[in-house]
């Protein structure tokens, strides 16, 4: 560093700022981490603070009941091979204040998007069963072609029973505490990988080359990937879902959620719990770790990891909107050490009405993410706005292109009086057409307002898995269904 000297002007070197020769905590043995300028931490002291960062996550929020059953869900990554080893740690029999849930183990094979072939993905594979296997907890190796086998009720919000939204937790230690004296813990089980379908893998393919920008193919990735871990958790009997996400992610996800549209979805992407699911809760843990943090310990305490390459691997930073993202903040973070925590701490302050609207069945939800719709806002928002720019774009294009657009509104015509016979029996209260054909138009009027941009750069809706197909159609035959006897129903 350089200062300017008052008098002369001149630039001089200033001085290094002087760092403790002891530990900050125990003031006794020698640093061996530099977390921030002035706080160096033996390695003891580091591992008290890092697993008293987790156990103090969890514990206050005390939403992980004792007994309940919880899915890990492990990339093989830095963060969530951390947050494993942390999970392990706290189970153990020398562990001093033991952790009380049931885990289990679920990873996800994306190999088929990165064109990785059969035998590197089986070799990973076996890498991802030796590391699990170490732990001793059940674990699930699924792969990604799976999700085009999902049931259309991973995309329905479950009923649940009044006694399962107000069961204490004071109560569920008693219980557990009582269990525990008498019960009989069976051995742990492996789920096997189930072997991939070529047939699948192509499908999977073809969906994401129908997308034609890397930052929509990445949204869609992310959103097929939750709806799997969800579906293994139910599947399981897994009522939470832990994931890896740490503080460095979190506050890329974040910015970069606004820039896509997911402003209102904001506070579930990247707070400590989502129930936007009903019946299964997603935590991150690790939300309070930053990625130095994470690097540091698994170095330390030789935490195993796989390195496995995603979708973004390799690629420029413009290639994507979360990638540019995350090359900001990286690249901020380098020169203002408290970037990352600045925007962290106001995803904190971040609410959502997601959960309340969730539990009123007349609200619909995001037939993709499953938040609840934005778009049914007010004509002073800015998606109101938004429409109006597209609107008004569209009103300046040339003849030729509106002429296309009024001969495919004809079009559109044509179809439905050939189809309701011109009495509009087959139209949603939006005035579309709800045909075998799942349409551009039709699927728009489910989704949130980040997931029609996500649709809207795909070439074509017919790669798309048939479980979100057959839920929209179900959707909108119940918007004809109820426009139909909207006369006879009471306010």
């Amino acid at each position: 560093m350089c200062e300017v000297d008052q008098d002369g002007g001149h630039m001089r070197s200033a001085e290094h700022p002087s760092f403790s020769k002891a530990c900050v905590k125990c003031k006794v043995h020698p640093p061996a981490v530099l977390l921030r300028v002035g706080d160096p931490f033996c390695r003891g002291c580091f591992n008290e603070y890092f697993i008293h960062k987790f156990r103090a996550m969890l514990g206050k929020n005390r939403i992980i009941f004792p007994g309940e059953k919880v899915l890990l869900a492990v990339s093989g990554g830095p963060s969530s091979s951390s947050m494993l080893r942390q999970v392990q740690q706290g189970l153990s029999i020398n562990a001093h204040k033991k952790l009380r849930f049931t885990p289990g183990i679920v990873f996800i094979d994306e190999g088929a998007l990165t064109g990785r072939s059969l035998e590197d993905r089986h070799k990973t594979n076996t890498e991802i069963r030796i590391l699990f296997e170490s732990t001793g907890f059940p674990f699930h190796i699924v792969s990604l072609e799976q999700v085009l086998e999902l049931p259309t009720s991973v995309l329905m919000w479950p009923h649940m029973s009044s006694t399962d939204r107000t069961s204490s937790y004071k109560v569920a230690v008693g219980e557990f505490d009582q269990n525990q004296s008498c019960a009989f813990q069976p051995p742990y089980q492996q789920q096997e990988p189930a072997d991939m379908n070529k047939a699948h893998t192509l499908e999977l393919q073809l969906l994401m080359a129908s997308v034609k920008t890397h930052t929509a193919r990445e949204e869609l990735l992310n959103m097929l990937r939750q709806h799997l871990l969800l579906h293994t958790a139910r599947t399981e009997g897994y009522s939470k879902l832990m994931l890896g996400d740490n503080c460095t992610r979190l506050a890329v996800k974040l910015l970069s959620s606004i820039s896509l549209g997911r402003g209102a979805q904001a506070a579930l992407d990247t707070g400590f719990s989502d129930s936007r699911y009903g019946d299964v809760i997603a935590v991150r843990p690790m939300r309070d770790y930053s990625a130095k943090e994470i690097a540091y310990y698994n170095h330390l305490f030789d935490v195993p990891s796989v390195f496995i390459p995603g979708l973004d691997f390799k690629t420029p930073d413009k290639n994507s909107i979360q990638r540019l993202t995350e090359s900001f903040v990286t690249k901020l973070q380098t020169e203002f050490p408290s970037t990352v925590t600045t925007i962290y701490r106001t995803s904190e302050k971040l609410q959502s009405d997601c959960k309340a609207a969730s539990a009123v069945d007349d609200r619909p939800l995001c037939v993709l993410c499953q938040c609840a719709l934005d778009t049914s806002a007010e004509n002073t928002s800015a998606f109101q706005a938004t429409l109006i720019s597209e609107q008004l774009s569209q009103s300046k294009c040339p003849k030729d292109c509106l002429q296309s657009l009024t001969d495919d509104k004809t079009k559109s015509a044509a179809n439905c009086s050939s189809q309701c016979h011109g009495d509009g029996g087959c139209c949603s209260p939006l005035n579309i057409c709800v045909s075998n054909k799942l349409e551009p138009m039709e699927l728009k009027t489910l989704l949130c307002y980040s997931c029609q941009l996500t649709v809207k750069d795909m070439t074509s809706l017919e790669h798309l898995p048939r479980y979100i197909i057959s839920e929209a159609q179900k959707r909108l035959r119940r918007f004809q269904m109820r426009a139909e006897i909207s006369s006879f129903l009471l306010d």
